[in-house]
């Protein structure tokens, strides 16, 4: 994936934060078993679902903007620095999502304007979210009470040690692709439906990760016309190799294949997420979209097999 050195980075929304020790978090659904790139559904701002309560706490701490905006200024430096890496991929869905007709058409129709997250946090250790404890033992994951991101881009380290994906910038990108998905289901006002019906092979949830999946897949289709501010590509070539990484990466958090890392058999009964293949192949239907349509999971009797 070749990164243009000399495009602009914006880190306006971004956030930081991290460091803190606070309280171990008690992960619903195992940790990084059932949350990875997981989507915190938590509909209002009292519940911290992580830890069992307590106050939501400012993500800011840290100075963590003018962290970012010191050291993340060009595409160059995204090709050294990985919290720089996620201002570009912020940078270059911001555009995408910004340009879509479909969700233009949706939010002119309901009188509203796009919005993309309120912020992408990057962080280290753990930080805090109006959803609980964000950290690398969660999984990166999109909090819709403050619609913000949060990665703690060690993360990639766990993904690709541990759960089997290869390295690669795009594969990396997917993962913010994904929670950046999310926040357009909250847009749209469909990512309750997860939590309406939370587990199993056809659940609302494993139908809202694999939309998030095919929204990221749609992206890498265009992500090389993305621009910055000064209208320079952000990004100039995708090869087969990255696509290859890409899936690699949604192969390994498949419900399936953290069942079998985790040394239990698989249950689709409690899946969260989908099928590795099932990731896969929405992954792959992004790629080919035409329009958000062809990522609706729920006109499908069995979003694990198309």
């Amino acid at each position: 994936m070749s990164i243009n050195d000399n495009a602009s980075l914006d880190t306006s929304r971004m956030g930081g934060g991290g460091g803190g020790r606070g309280r171990g978090p008690v992960v619903a659904g195992g940790g990084i078993v059932g949350l990875i790139i997981a989507v915190i559904l938590v509909l209002t701002g009292n519940g911290d679902m992580l830890n069992g309560g307590g106050a939501p706490q400012d993500t800011s701490a840290q100075g963590g903007d003018n962290r970012l905006a010191e050291k993340c200024r060009t595409g160059a430096d995204a090709k050294k620095d990985r919290e720089c890496l996620m201002v570009l991929g912020e940078n270059s869905l911001h555009d995408f999502w910004s340009q879509q007709p479909d969700l233009a058409k949706a939010l002119e129709g309901a009188n509203q304007q796009f919005r993309g997250p309120d912020k992408v946090v990057v962080y280290t250790g753990q930080t805090q979210s109006q959803c609980g404890t964000a950290s690398n033992q969660v999984g990166p994951f999109y909090c819709p009470v403050d619609e913000r991101i949060f990665i703690d881009t060690d993360f990639f380290d766990i993904m690709e040690q541990q759960l089997g994906a290869q390295d690669g910038t795009l594969a990396e990108l997917y993962v913010l692709a994904h929670e950046y998905g999310h926040h357009i289901q909250n847009v749209y006002g469909v990512l309750d439906e997860a939590q309406k019906d939370p587990q199993g092979a056809s659940s609302g949830a494993v139908r809202v990760e694999l939309m998030a999946d095919c929204f990221a897949g749609m992206w890498i289709q265009d992500a090389t016309q993305t621009k910055d501010a000064n209208g320079q590509v952000l990004l100039t070539d995708i090869s087969e190799a990255d696509v290859k990484n890409a899936m690699g990466a949604a192969k390994s958090v498949g419900d399936d294949e953290i069942q079998k890392k985790s040394g239990g058999g698989v249950n689709p009964e409690g899946w969260t997420h989908g099928s590795a293949k099932a990731r896969q192949a929405w992954l792959l239907r992004g790629m080919k979209a035409e329009s958000v349509g062809s990522c609706d999971t729920f006109e499908v009797a069995d979003p694990n097999n198309i």
